[in-house]
């Protein structure tokens, strides 16, 4: 109010790292910003938000500090006092423990009434299944940094690294954020439906006693903007056949489905001109290049002449990680240049990205892509644009025909480009990978992929086999399907999907729909979870951690025994199996604990292809310690079925039983 900067400081290793907060409008959002490039810290602590890809390990976690711990702190400072906060990536995981110091301080709450507190309300997406995306820091790192803050918490050291081990009571075990911010946070999601298989895999051993598909990871898959990425010039298009609810409601498939109603001949020539503006902006941008290299005019000039406006165009721009395989095309060279050279069929190729600064390989690879694209006989239809942003991406995913996107199953948790060449038309050629696992049909009416979704233990022989479906799909399907034309000239077949597309895709791979299942599914119920904790002067919030504690305590004493079934082995789809069981709950109240029958489908190891599960309600009395359960369950498929028995804790402020990681299964399963 009076007109000076507001500032946060943070605590690194006993220096005190202090950082202006500033905002910048987007939109209608804001954005707070922290800036360590202030007069209060030393040089190295200035450099620390110069830039995000740089330094080393101990860089890494002064600039996770700062986000976490100084994030939280930012806020505060501003007067906004969020109840549910979103953790996007393991890097700023550090705002959990900051959430629950503050309520420790300012309410004075146990860590565990705390920590219940903050858990049951955060949502954490985790973005990347590569390793290298998952930050870990050795122990004696971490000890430096927070052996104060620990004794802030009201912990040993020992216990606060342990939430950040996959496997707590291993001392040698390096602290991984990832970790840390699952076990603060009981609303888990990966970015696709197959990311979130794949997710629930890679951290199974922090919930190590369920099954892999019932560990507490969903998914959600990412979607863009819509109108951040459209053509203005495609965007009249839909104004005048959709109207103007596809701007304000685009997850809406009935306004859509209204795409069928698009003149092809109109649609076509919209993204011929858009393909047309493409290549005239890579002319530009080229020669431009061009100059500042101090290139000959001959060259210069030559710039003017790349690319063909009314040849097929096949884009494909994003970072040069070594999984995203943007060299599968090079593999067979001279099948490129047979198809570059084409003058009957002609297909160009336009690149762009980036590689990370430390990513040799990601490097390397952009030198070889750049050499074949100088090469006298690929010039003028493989073009490489350097500086890779924002406005070169929206030119690409406005002007290609196909955007082509080669990951390694399954290192793509999504992937968001082809989404934005999807809703101007732009067909999508991939793996079968991310998001279009889901988008992708068999009948190729929306776009095609590459491979069937086989995944691969030797890479080198994956390469080579993708290499060649993909040259396969552009010379038999692709490149024949767009240059089958009509009398007028028009690719009726090609144009039918790019409406397909549009029609079918649009509503579901926007941003729109993403957060309103986020809304939906997470912070909703995280706002709901706020609300009834912090009532009464947080005493759900106490009472569910005082419950927490004893179920810990006791929990380790709980048994089940004598599974049994009076029904037959072979069964009739439809008919119920009846199942008992004796539970020892260790003196836990029975309506504190919920006892199941686990059952589905085998497969040829016995073990479940599916599941499905069925309450087991208490019988009688407890005898010497152990409490009848019965039930009963009905096969939901033909085939050979199996069943086993469990028991979990169940408590009506618990938000997710599976977060606990307590489970006990049946001593003597059928």
């Amino acid at each position: 109010p009076e007109g000076r900067p507001i500032t946060i400081s943070v605590d690194l290793a006993g220096e005190t790292c202090t950082a202006r907060i500033r905002k910048a409008s987007v939109g209608r959002v804001d954005l707070y910003l922290l800036d360590a490039n202030v007069a209060e810290n030393p040089p190295h602590l200035r450099s620390l938000t110069a830039r995000l890809y740089g330094g080393d390990l101990e860089m890494r976690l002064r600039q996770e500090i700062l986000i976490g711990i100084g994030g939280v702190r930012a806020l505060a400072a501003l007067g906004l006092s969020p109840q549910v906060i979103h953790m996007n990536e393991g890097h700023s995981a550090f705002a959990g423990l900051e959430r629950i110091r503050s309520f420790m301080h300012n309410h004075g709450l146990s860590f565990e009434t705390a920590k219940e507190l903050a858990a049951s309300t955060s949502i954490f997406t985790t973005h990347t299944p590569v390793p290298a995306g998952n930050d870990r820091f050795p122990p004696e790192l971490m000890e430096r940094y927070f052996t104060n803050y620990s004794g802030e918490l009201g912990l040993a050291f020992k216990v606060l690294l342990a939430h950040g081990r996959e496997n707590p009571r291993d001392d040698e075990e390096q602290f991984c954020m990832t970790v840390l911010a699952l076990n603060l946070s009981r609303f888990n999601n990966g970015v696709s439906q197959l990311h979130g298989h794949v997710s629930r895999n890679m951290w199974k051993e922090v919930w190590d006693q369920y099954p892999v598909n019932d560990v507490p990871i969903g998914a959600i898959t990412n979607g863009v903007h819509t109108s951040s990425w459209i053509a203005p010039d495609l965007a009249q298009l839909y104004d005048r056949y959709l109207g103007s609810n596809w701007r304000e409601d685009p997850d809406c498939a009935r306004v859509w489905s209204q795409a069928e109603s698009i003149a092809e001949a109109e649609l076509w020539r919209t993204h011929s001109r858009l393909r047309a503006r493409l290549v005239d902006y890579v002319r530009g941008k080229l020669q431009h290049q061009l100059q500042a290299k101090g290139a000959d005019r001959k060259d210069i000039e030559l710039a003017a002449q790349v690319l063909d406006p009314e040849a097929l165009t096949i884009g494909f721009a994003r970072r040069f990680a070594t999984y995203k395989r943007a060299g599968l095309l090079l593999l067979d060279k001279e099948r490129l240049i047979k198809l570059v050279t084409n003058k009957e069929r002609p297909v160009q190729f336009l690149f762009a990205g980036k590689a990370h600064p430390q990513d040799n390989e990601g490097k390397k690879l952009i030198q070889d892509l750049v050499e074949l694209c100088r090469r006298e006989d690929c010039r003028l239809n493989l073009v490489f644009i350097e500086d890779y942003d924002i406005e070169v991406a929206q030119y690409m995913v406005q002007g290609c025909d196909v955007w082509l996107n080669t990951p390694r199953r399954p290192l793509e948790a999504c992937g968001t480009s082809g989404m934005k060449g999807l809703v101007n038309g732009v067909l999508n050629l991939s793996t079968l990978d991310g998001w279009w696992v889901e988008a992708y049909k068999p009948d190729n009416s929306v776009g095609w992929c590459i491979g069937r979704g086989e995944e691969y233990t030797d890479h080198a022989y994956q390469d080579f086999i993708e290499s060649q479906a993909l040259y396969t799909v552009l010379e038999n399907e692709i490149i024949p399907e767009f240059y089958n034309r009509t009398h007028g000239g028009q690719p009726r077949t090609w144009v039918r999907k790019m409406k397909n597309a549009i029609k079918e895709l649009v509503p579901l791979y926007n941003s729109h729909r993403m957060v309103e299942d986020y809304s939906r599914t997470a912070y909703i119920p995280a706002m709901e979870n706020h609300a009834r904790l912090i009532a009464d002067t947080f005493a759900p919030a106490k009472e569910l951690a005082d419950w927490r504690m004893d179920m810990m305590t006791k929990w380790g004493e709980v048994a089940i025994r004598n599974v049994r079934t009076s029904s037959s082995k072979s069964l009739f789809v439809g008919d119920v199996i009846t199942v008992q069981a004796e539970v020892h709950l260790n003196g836990i109240a029975p309506d504190s604990v919920r006892v199941d029958i686990y059952g589905g489908r085998l497969d040829v190891d016995g073990n479940f292809r599916d599941k499905q599960t069925a309450l087991l309600s208490p019988q009688d009395e407890p005898h010497e310690g152990w409490l009848l359960y019965k039930g009963d369950i009905e096969p939901a498929d033909a085939g050979r079925f199996g069943f086993t028995v469990r028991a979990q804790p169940r408590h009506p402020l618990l938000v997710n039983a599976h977060a606990l990681g307590l489970i006990r299964w049946a001593q003597n399963d059928e």
